[in-house]
């Protein structure tokens, strides 16, 4: 699909993975945003909700049963719900992302495992492709479905697939240490995010059972790789960015930059938005999510231990832009045939 203004709306537009896809779609030269809803926050001007955006739209949130048709819908809704109104969206649109978890898995069973519920529209389920660009580039342009992925899924995808499927890491145990800005919790608060709970903390929220482990592995293993992913999490004081630090190991000890380099400088030629971190000097040596801030890249960078096989894996992106709202812009790029940095050209901020 390509033409020159896309018409696109948001279904929840009113959290902050909504705010995000507002902010780079009302400033996208080749689309126009038609209507945002929100439940809650029915009749209220956007600006009001997300007072970044003043000045930029004098749009007001309306209700889903005010939805109209346009040529793309974004679906911007908590974990669950976007699959119980499948007729509904595809009603009003021929092209859906969803920026939720619903489709991430490809079988109901796996689904069900993981989120402890029966999958509302299985029958959905292999319409849908998964929405990492840097892996599936050609699949999203043919897609009309798309899912897009965990925040800290894409990037923990994105350090180890190309190392992975050159054989270059042992297969098991592959653990991930993640460290997550509080943002990745959502919009709607609790007592885990009050403030006084949540400040200042270093707090490990989910040691083991990830949900973004099925998702990681169900992507590796559909392309011919048989390992496991072992992810622990932990909630740190910043409000945006994830840092992965990823523990494998070598299946050649004597490997070192001269073999782990050109993996990754083959895998991500051309890929406008990986950037390979690995400087001899300077503070900001390793990727960094503090200056991804507002951005759609994803930073990778290594250290291979000189005594040993293990090979620490570094991976930090925004998880509100590459891990969420903007990943989904870059999707809607390729499938509607625009430049895939169109609106995205944002190279982030130094101080923050």
């Amino acid at each position: 699909m390509s033409q020159n203004t896309l018409q696109v709306s948001i279904v929840g537009g009113s959290g902050y993975a909504g705010g995000e896809l507002l902010r780079l779609l009302l400033l996208h030269p080749g689309v126009r945003v038609r209507q945002v809803t929100s439940d809650r926050c029915a009749g209220q001007p956007l600006a009001l909700v997300h007072p970044n955006l003043r000045g930029l739209t004098s749009l007001n949130f309306v209700r889903v049963e005010e939805l109209e048709s346009c040529d793309l819908l974004f679906l911007a809704l908590p974990n669950g719900e976007s699959m119980k109104s499948m007729d509904l969206w595809t009603a009003k649109s021929e092209c859906l992302i969803d920026l939720g978890a619903d489709f991430r898995l490809q079988s109901p069973e796996a689904w069900a495992a993981w989120y402890g519920s029966p999958h509302a529209a299985p029958q959905w389920l292999p319409r849908f492709v998964y929405g990492v660009p840097e892996i599936n580039h050609d699949r999203i342009r043919r897609a009309r479905y798309v899912a897009g992925p965990g925040c800290e899924a894409i990037v923990s995808l994105l350090c180890l697939y190309p190392l992975v499927m050159a054989g270059v890491i042992k297969s098991k145990p592959i653990i991930i240490d993640a460290k997550m800005g509080s943002s990745q919790a959502g919009h709607r608060p609790s007592e885990a995010s009050h403030h006084p709970e949540r400040a200042g903390v270093v707090r490990s929220y989910k040691p083991t059972g990830h949900r973004h482990a099925a998702e990681i592995e169900q992507m590796l293993q559909e392309n011919g790789a048989d390992l496991s992913v072992h992810i622990s999490a932990t909630a740190v004081e910043m409000v945006r960015g994830i840092l992965v630090t990823i523990q494998t190991f070598c299946l050649d000890e004597a490997a070192g930059d001269r073999e782990i380099w050109p993996v990754f400088r083959s895998a991500y030629e051309g890929k406008p938005f990986i950037r390979l971190v690995k400087q001899r000097q300077g503070l900001y040596r390793y990727p960094e999510p503090k200056i991804l801030q507002g951005t759609n890249f994803c930073e990778i960078g290594f250290e291979k231990e000189a005594r040993s096989d293990r090979l620490v894996i570094l991976g930090a992106i925004d998880n509100l832009v590459k891990g969420t709202a903007g990943n989904a812009v870059q999707c809607l790029n390729l499938m509607c045939g625009f430049p895939e940095t169109l609106g995205l050209e944002f190279p982030g901020l130094h101080p923050v």
